[in-house]
């Protein structure tokens, strides 16, 4: 019986030093780095090219003779995903890895809570180390440049400072747990359509100023154990070996010390992946046939080729060495580690949390004449409508797909939370995407329907005419072309004839209640026509009980934008000025130009006046929040000064909440253009319905930087500078000047 095939995760439990060998973890209180040195003197040239590439899908191989475990990895940055087996992308058909979903990072980016998301780290943490993983291929951070990118669920918005605020606590929550998080993609990873064959042209400025700042933050205050490299070209070098961002940038500039991993299948060259930075590779296409491989893993371009340049003295071993040693920081960082906790899986406190996610990300963008929250009173009717109130939406998207113990839809959460106060009806409205299933997990669901979309209009419509209320919760579904990943979407519509749905209800009733179900800004024709939108993103395990939370009450929304919605397609800068999908060269790479520059969501908006759909940063309340005037403890600063700004937010509500204050600064005269404003700080604060509290934020100079590629450095320029206080890059409260001084 192979063992290693029905039970790879436990190989690592079963790896012990052969005979007359000495365990290379016996010394516990040396220092990582002396036992590393140490078990680099034992190791043999073999053993040290085999730790380099994958031995499965998703594991490296140890070395048993010293009693090195294996190194095991998992999808995604959203639950952990099913076993697969040994060589495939299928499932191995367990009966134990299911996992509790949580919230797409969208949702997290959304609640603009760190608190939250150290929860998300923490949690998601503990199910990857009871299931023996290494490594949690996730968090993204790439940031929101096109709303046709099929990925941006999976990342964390359009802004680089709350993508490094967010991602920060969730490293640190999942590392808490002896788990490596994996920051990724590794950088520019931008589009879906065409991924493999992009390469990215953008100047220095942008580079610095708005793609790397979240990875920055990622390896220097989260102290991220792994990266993962992207499958796009930068410089017409791929992501997963390239000498600018992973040696001279990420390792050189930024002191990573941990090891980067190639995304499955983006490995390309063995010359470019032994000098430029590549440290483990993964998902290369081989069938161990046509090379008459003993193991197909040997045609690994870090792999035999690296072996025989080696033996050849076509190359040395320095980088071999260096990839070494950051492969066993890795070990003993994670599997290697002698108080690493046990994890827990599917806990009661997981779910709470899911739930927890939801709650504080999901958005309320409209809210019209108090439709919301929901106050059923006796004999109240209430009509759901949409195929995304019943369907699951764990299962699809690509990688971040995930096998659950439990979903529990919108409608089933609804039914819970007016269950003895309203009657709940349900019609489906539109016909979608009826499968359900990716990699061999299947929802189990049949959402076949025989009926035309006028028969299915028609029914919702009398149906919404007899109602009290209409929720109507639709939007994308981790679809092909809708958010998922390997494709883009096609256009800024909803798809399935759903905006006609809309127009019908709209007209049929009154009280119309949208639940946008998506990972990307969608185009609302019809929003002058309905009272009420909720934005509610991909919600995992605890969707409909966090949906009904927000629409019944019992919680106040408190989630903000983390990205623009354009009201139209053409008015994102990468559809206005910018390339998107690029023009494709002879050699079949395409060639995508980022023309806006530093101009990305709301620093393009502001730029062109262009008024969007809503704005970055937006989102509503079931109370009220006044602010005072902004206040400043000086109106200078000089180079090695701070200014501190202050002000008094109050509740005037009738209920508790949670407001995010935002702080945007705007340099008022530069030597090179700059965004109207930028987001620098943030604080998300909960008051008592009168309470006020008094925010406080510090300002100093790297808030005011900008980068100059003249001189390939950060510079703050003399002059005068606003700090602009709001609850959204469109709604500014109150702002002050003040002057940063010459040196």
């Amino acid at each position: 019986m192979n063992l290693k095939f029905l039970f790879p995760t436990a190989l690592a439990l079963l790896t012990l030093p052969l005979a007359g060998q000495t365990p290379v973890y016996l010394d516990n209180t040396a220092d990582i780095e002396d036992r590393i040195e140490d078990v680099m003197k034992r190791l043999t040239l073999e053993e040290k090219v085999a730790m380099l590439h994958a031995q499965s899908k998703f594991s490296s191989p140890g070395v048993k003779r010293l009693g090195i475990p294996e190194i095991w990895m998992t999808d995604g940055p959203h639950g952990i995903r099913a076993e697969v087996l040994w060589d495939e992308w299928n499932q191995a058909h367990w009966t134990n890895d299911s996992c509790v979903a949580f919230p797409a990072l969208t949702c997290l980016a959304a609640s603009w809570n760190e608190d939250i998301s150290y929860l998300y780290g923490k949690s998601i943490g503990e199910e990857a180390r009871y299931r023996n993983k290494a490594v949690l291929l996730g968090p993204g951070v790439n940031i929101y440049r096109t709303p046709l990118n099929g990925r941006n669920f999976e990342y964390m918005g359009e802004d680089p400072f709350l993508a490094s605020r967010m991602v920060v606590p969730y490293i640190k929550g999942v590392q808490s747990n002896g788990v490596a998080a994996c920051v990724k993609h590794y950088a520019l990873n931008n589009n879906e359509i065409n991924r493999h064959t992009s390469n990215v042209i953008v100047d220095d400025r942008a580079l610095r100023e708005i793609y790397l700042p979240a990875f920055k933050a990622a390896v220097q205050e989260g102290g991220t154990w792994t990266i993962m490299g992207s499958y796009n070209l930068y410089r017409n070098q791929h992501g997963c070996h390239n000498e600018y961002l992973l040696n001279d940038i990420l390792k050189g500039e930024w002191g990573f010390d941990g090891a980067v991993v190639s995304d499955w299948g983006g490995t390309h060259d063995t010359d470019q992946a032994i000098t430029n930075g590549l440290d483990m590779e993964f998902g290369t296409g081989t069938n161990g046939l046509s090379s008459n491989s003993r193991n197909a893993y040997d045609n690994y371009y870090l792999a035999m080729p690296y072996l025989e340049r080696i033996r050849s003295g076509e190359v040395g071993t320095e980088e071999l060495d260096d990839k070494v040693r950051r492969i066993l920081r890795l070990a003993f960082r994670t599997v290697m580690r002698q108080d690493r906790p046990f994890g827990s899986m599917l806990s009661d406190e997981h779910y709470a949390a899911a739930r927890e996610i939801g709650d504080e990300g999901i958005v309320l963008l409209k809210n019209e004449g108090g439709v919301l929250p929901v106050k059923p009173e006796e004999g109240c009717r209430i009509l759901v409508t949409g195929e995304n109130a019943i369907k699951m939406m764990t299962v699809g998207g690509g990688s971040s797909s995930l096998k659950v113990q439990r979903e529990i839809s919108p409608l089933e959460g609804l039914r819970n939370a007016f269950s003895g106060t309203a009657e709940i009806s349900y019609a489906r409205g539109y016909v979608g995407d009826v499968t359900g299933e990716y990699d061999g997990v299947t929802t189990g669901q049949n959402l076949k329907d025989g009926r035309s979309a006028e028969e299915l209009v028609a029914e919702a419509v009398e149906m919404a005419r007899e109602a009290d209320y209409v929720i109507f919760v639709g939007g994308l579904n981790k679809s092909w072309q809708q958010d998922c990943e390997n494709s883009d979407r096609t256009g800024l519509g909803l798809p399935y004839g759903q905006d006609r749905l809309i127009e019908a209800l709209a007209e049929a009733n009154d009280r119309l209640i949208v639940v946008n179900i998506s990972g990307n800004a969608v185009a609302m024709p019809w929003i002058d026509k309905v009272p009420a939108v909720v934005q509610a993103w991909y919600l995992g395990s605890e969707a409909g009980n966090s949906i009904a939370d927000i629409l019944s009450g019992a919680v106040n929304p408190s989630g903000k934008l983390p990205f623009t919605f354009p009201a139209a397609l053409e008015d994102s800068p990468a559809h206005s000025v910018g390339e998107y999908p690029g023009r494709q060269r002879e050699d079949g790479i395409w060639d995508i130009e980022y023309k806006e520059g530093i101009f990305v969501g709301y620093r393009w908006f502001d730029k062109e006046k262009i008024r969007p759909l809503f704005a970055f940063g937006h989102g509503l309340s079931y109370t009220d929040f006044s602010y005072g005037k902004v206040s400043a403890d000086s109106r200078t600063m000089d180079a090695d000064g701070t200014v501190t700004v202050s002000i008094d937010v109050t509740n005037t509500g009738d209920r508790p909440g949670k407001e995010v204050v935002q702080l945007y600064i705007s340099d008022l005269k530069s030597s090179l253009p700059r965004p109207v404003k930028e987001l620098k700080d943030f604080r998300k604060i909960s008051l008592a319905p009168g309470e006020t509290e008094t925010v406080t934020f510090t300002i100093d100079k790297d808030d005011l930087c900008f980068f100059d590629p003249a001189r390939n450095g950060w510079v703050a320029e003399p002059g005068k500078f606003k700090a602009m206080i709001g609850s959204a890059s469109d709604d500014i409260r109150s702002e002050v000047q003040f002057t940063l001084e010459q040196d």
